[in-house]
């Protein structure tokens, strides 16, 4: 069976995980959560605008677990295909954190800038945990000095749309991932 290509423009992508692979995994990170928060309350917090499907979609599978949640919205991408280098807040969030467990969710992790601006921020308001789940990690080119807690996705340097990744605002929609062709394979959790 050849392999699933979408085009935007005259740049090719190519399926790198289907709506059923992500849900799977999606479901298998929220049992991970389910157990380690056990008997707590935590807060969740979404980074707009990418993160919003994977936010919903985990959520609704942690049954086990009473959470709230909250979002902060940040740019560092603009409309180019790599992170400009530099974080723009643009909403906050509004729920007081101070002495709860928070849990950062994010769509990628890709240079790191987005969740350690995120990370000194949440981290001034005195939290009882912060922890990070992120459904695509760029482990190779991510610059951190803190762990991403839970991994969907372990990926290389490649750009990557679908499933609320964006390229121009476009194709958040699209149901499953797909990367710009001439990239590299991938590895599942941690």
């Amino acid at each position: 069976m050849p392999e699933e290509i979408i085009w935007i423009g005259d740049e090719p992508f190519q399926l790198l995980f289907s709506e059923s692979e992500i849900q799977s995994r999606v479901r298998q990170m929220a049992l991970e959560i389910e157990k380690d928060y056990a008997g707590k309350s935590p807060i969740f917090v979404g980074v707009l605008n990418g993160a919003f499907i994977f936010m919903g979609d985990l959520i609704r599978q942690i049954q086990g677990v009473d959470l709230e949640i909250d979002f902060y919205k940040l740019s560092s991408y603009g409309k180019e295909k790599a992170s400009a280098g530099q974080v723009q807040l643009l909403k906050s969030v509004d729920t007081k954190l101070a002495g709860r467990d928070v849990i950062v969710v994010e769509d990628i992790v890709d240079s790191g800038l987005s969740v350690s601006y995120i990370r000194e921020a949440i981290l001034a308001h005195s939290p009882k945990s912060l922890r990070f789940c992120a459904l695509l990690f760029k482990e190779s080119v991510a610059d951190l000095d803190f762990i991403i807690d839970y991994v969907g996705f372990r990926i290389p340097k490649q750009f990557v749309i679908g499933y609320g990744l964006d390229y121009k605002q476009l194709k958040r929609n699209l149901p499953a991932i797909y990367q710009l062709v001439d990239s590299h394979p991938i590895q599942t959790g941690k």
